[in-house]
């Protein structure tokens, strides 16, 4: 095989590669960017797409503040009251970098779980404003677990 021949198989390996990865970039490195000292929030299309990659490989924390239980995002990693999150800090990841996804029933526990993670020193926080109200507008399915 001559060098060119090569070269062109290199580059061919190298832009499959590159088509692969792009399109599974559904975990957390899909997530935007996070002003300093606040939070994002990311739709549930957004969330729906995150959702797809295998648990152990989406690299975030899913995590259901509303109170009462009213039914969770298939894929939810945790149930906390989003007005006790400082009482419940050893169930939160203890990398504080580690990216969390919040929702709650509308959208208004959760904006409020956003601040209170901030507070707590988390800077990788997302919010899904609507929450599982928009989620199943947008035609996503609640799961209902005994509790």
């Amino acid at each position: 095989m001559n060098r060119w021949a090569v070269a062109a198989l290199v580059l061919g390996v190298l832009a499959l590669a590159v088509w692969v990865v792009a399109g599974r970039n559904t975990g957390a490195a899909a997530l935007p960017e996070v002003p300093a000292g606040g939070y994002a929030e990311i739709s549930v299309s957004t969330l729906g797409k995150l959702l797809e990659t295998p648990k152990e490989e989406r690299g975030f924390v899913l995590l259901n503040v509303h109170v009462p239980y009213a039914g969770e995002i298939p894929g939810t990693d945790l149930l906390l009251p989003y007005n006790r999150l400082p009482e419940f800090a050893d169930r939160l990841p203890q990398d504080k970098t580690t990216p969390i996804v919040l929702y709650c029933r509308s959208g208004a526990m959760s904006r409020m779980a956003a601040k209170t993670l901030v507070q707590m020193g988390y800077t990788r926080v997302y919010d899904v404003p609507g929450g599982m109200n928009a989620w199943r507008t947008s035609g996503g399915n609640l799961v209902f677990k005994k509790r």
